[in-house]
């Protein structure tokens, strides 16, 4: 599969289509993202794979606003899974990116690694390589949901209780981008106090990434608390979808009603 992802970004640099390509570089036994913009540098081109598959993943896409943003008439490739390519269609979706100047290398990523994250859509719509596996269920939310309210409450209680507010869910995520952050504002969130203020840090931010998570799950491999954020956002993208029919990143064109005005949906009917 490596060979075929190399084979693709050589060509799209042969041609002077891109001025580069983001992906992960392995070099001196460690892996780390890198602009490739030669193709003898290609040889180093990792899928984001350290000791086992996915376990060196990084935020590329974040990586590409920062170029989408220092050279905007530039087109860059970039090598995605599912999950980097719903965060691409959100990008578009509120204009951090055009779609215009990146072009996306897929790859499906493997039964194994679909199951481990419990993915709704493990690949992206046009993967150049790997075999497109079919969608998991969701264990670790439904196991919360199937506590009664004090129980979830309890739950959801003890684990933000361990957050050191290092901001580093915050930091890592590709969907976080803003240049002024709500969960820096002194009136939601106290400055200097640990534990962090408890719920309002995490949910605020749930809140935030109601439209916008791509379950990519950065956030709860950066957490050095150990914080299962990844079932709660999860838990946040379920009720967008039962309560709107929408899930971030899906649909390239889809736009989230979060953003659309009008009356709050009647329940009761007619």
């Amino acid at each position: 599969m490596i060979e075929i992802v190399r084979q693709k970004a050589g060509e799209l640099l042969n041609q002077g289509k891109i001025k580069g390509f983001i992906a992960p570089s392995r070099e001196n036994g460690h892996v780390a993202p890198r602009l490739f913009t030669r193709v003898e540098e290609l040889s180093t081109l990792n899928l984001g794979d350290s000791s086992s598959e996915g376990d060196a993943r990084y935020p590329l896409d974040k990586i590409l606003i920062t170029l989408h943003r220092k050279y905007p008439d530039d087109c860059f490739g970039i090598l995605v899974r599912g999950c980097d390519q719903r965060g691409l269609y959100t990008l578009y979706r509120l204009n951090q990116l055009n779609p215009d100047r990146v072009i996306e290398v897929g790859i499906a990523c493997s039964p194994g690694l679909a199951k481990a994250c419990e993915c709704l859509k493990p690949f992206p719509d046009d993967a150049v390589a790997g075999d497109p596996v079919a969608p998991e269920g969701q264990k670790a939310v439904e196991m919360v949901e199937d506590m009664d309210m004090a129980g979830r409450f309890e739950f959801w209680m003890d684990q933000f209780s361990k957050c050191v507010k290092c901001y580093g869910c915050r930091d890592i995520c590709p969907m976080c981008f803003c240049n002024e952050c709500s969960l820096e504002c002194k009136d939601l969130v106290s400055k200097g106090d640990l534990p962090v203020d408890i719920p309002v840090f995490h949910l605020v931010r749930a809140m935030h990434m109601a439209d916008r998570c791509i379950d990519c799950g950065l956030c709860e491999e950066a957490c050095p608390s150990d914080i299962p954020l990844r079932t709660l956002y999860k838990k946040t993208g379920r009720i967008m979808d039962e309560e709107f029919g929408f899930t971030s990143g899906i649909n390239k064109h889809e736009k989230s009603p979060l953003s659309i005005m009008g009356p709050a949906p009647d329940k009761k009917g007619p």
